[in-house]
């Protein structure tokens, strides 16, 4: 009886660690893959698979799970900001994958700025397909401000300052009477002090600077951000100074 019991452990303890030894193996793929994508935006899609095949691996993991939730959202987000045909699917798709694997993670670690923060912007993503009303009937919106909140209270530097820029930008979209432009400025000024050169903060912060009136400060960091190398948002300022 001892003999049998000796041997299941044995089996155990070697099934744990074949489980790990795979899951290494998932976060080292996926890590490489996420590295490809900076320079061929599907690879982002593929490093998601290979996270979450490591989270599956290791149901534990919370590296893993944070992971899969940023590949699959910078997969979203490279999809729409390269205005690919059907990008409105793919946000609504793995912007759905992120929110499910940001969830996995805080569910791990409540107190991780990478969990929280990539929940919030698969959220985003999601909405850019479906709408900002819709997910605020599917309930999004408090967890979306909680991720956000909780990634600030953290660590608002990470990512170069993305909890400030995406709190900015969570109180600007949101409508009346939810919408808070005075929260908005708040913490899209908090970033701009700290990267005056980002042209997405850039668009942002003009963006909330032309609803409240002051159109000569947003037409400077308009005219800022159009002569950016990153066309997504020159393009964006561009058209925005079209129309003032």
């Amino acid at each position: 009886m001892r003999r049998v019991l000796r041997l299941a452990v044995a089996a155990f303890v070697l099934s744990v660690m074949a489980s790990w030894a795979w899951s290494a193996d998932f976060l080292a793929d996926g890590n490489a893959l996420y590295e490809k994508g900076k320079t061929s935006y599907e690879a982002y899609k593929e490093s998601g698979d290979a996270f979450a095949k490591a989270l599956e691996a290791d149901p534990k993991s919370y590296e893993a799970a944070w992971k899969a939730a940023r590949s699959y959202r910078e997969y979203a987000n490279e999809a729409k900001k390269k205005n690919v045909a059907n990008w409105k699917s793919i946000c609504k798709e793995y912007g759905k994958l992120g929110m499910k694997y940001g969830e996995k993670a805080i569910a791990l670690n409540p107190n991780g700025v990478e969990g929280n923060f990539w929940f919030g912007c698969s959220v985003g993503n999601y909405s850019d397909a479906v709408s900002v009303l819709t997910a605020l009937k599917e309930g999004l919106k408090d967890k979306t401000q909680k991720s956000f909140e909780k990634s600030y209270q953290l660590n608002k530097m990470y990512v170069d300052g993305g909890p400030m820029k995406a709190l900015g930008r969570f109180w600007f979209v949101l409508p009346w009477p939810l919408q808070d432009k005075k929260l908005s400025l708040q913490h899209l000024r908090e970033f701009q002090k700290s990267f005056p050169n980002d042209p997405e903060g850039q668009v942002f912060l003009a963006e909330v600077l032309l609803k409240t009136g002051d159109k000569d400060e947003a037409k400077v960091l308009l005219q800022k951000a159009s002569q950016s190398s990153d066309k997504y948002f020159a393009d964006w300022a561009k058209r925005l100074l079209s129309e003032m």
